[in-house]
């Protein structure tokens, strides 16, 4: 029998402010990909669904309320399957509601910024792979 691989899931929110922005994340410093802007989010627990971890996530990194219906799913991107011992999926939803004031309570910091600006920011290559094609959905 093949070798089936296991993934880890993660989930990530493109957060829209209503004016054309949208939120993104500058990683720690001292984290895996430092430094790097990317769309907010975590790992989906074994015991949680992608859109219950989100919320989830979303409350502990921004401290903003979301709620499951408010969330649309937006895509996804996934590391090649030889990358790691367990690839990295990542599920993008995108809100436009939510409650509270955005900050970067796990370190970084936090902005809002047009497509054109995003495009131009350093980010990991997933998050590269998921602006791009949230970018393109919302030009169609």
């Amino acid at each position: 029998m093949q070798n089936i691989p296991t993934v880890t899931l993660v989930v990530a929110l493109a957060l829209e402010d209503g004016a054309g922005r949208w939120l993104m994340h500058r990683r720690p410093d001292h984290k895996h990909h430092g430094g790097l802007w990317e769309f907010p989010g975590g790992k989906v627990e074994s015991h949680e669904t992608p859109v219950n971890a989100l919320v989830r996530e979303i409350s502990e990194e921004l401290g903003i309320i979301i709620r499951p219906g408010d969330l649309t799913p937006a895509g996804f991107a996934q590391e090649d399957e030889n990358a790691r011992e367990r690839p990295i999926v990542i599920l993008l939803y995108t809100c436009t509601r939510w409650e509270g004031d955005p900050a970067a309570l796990e370190g970084g910091a936090v902005d809002w910024f047009t497509p054109d600006a995003i495009a131009e920011l350093a980010k990991p290559p997933l998050d590269v792979e998921l602006a791009a094609g949230l970018m393109q959905k919302k030009a169609d």
